[in-house]
């Protein structure tokens, strides 16, 4: 998850001008062109970086006691995200970060 969502933080902030990244995110060129739309993306991948970074401190730094507490929060803020997002922006990425997540987390409840 970690990495999924450090991948997604470069892609939003330094490739979104890339065609990975207009058929990834299902924009066109032009509208990831725009000023507006750079800003945004921008803003977007901080937060996924924000989130993979969390995911590795809670897992290297975090007390073993509070590793379950601290990866449930920041896995459960991709489900919600990805919920959002397939609702609001695209169907498709209940699969491409939801699944993932989903699966995180009941490996996370096996463990």
């Amino acid at each position: 998850m970690a990495l999924e969502a450090l991948f997604i933080m470069l892609l939003e902030m330094f490739g979104a001008q890339t065609k990975f990244a207009q058929k990834a995110f299902n924009l066109s060129r032009e509208y990831l062109a725009q000023k507006e739309t750079k800003v945004a993306m921008a803003n977007q991948g901080l937060y996924n970086g924000f989130i993979g970074i969390g995911i590795l401190v809670v897992l290297l730094m975090f007390p073993s006691n509070a590793v379950f507490s601290g990866v449930l929060l920041f896995v459960g803020f991709v489900v919600i995200a990805a919920i959002y997002g397939s609702i609001t922006a695209n169907p498709k990425i209940i699969v491409s970060q939801g699944l993932p997540a989903i699966l995180a987390l009941i490996a996370l409840f096996f463990s």
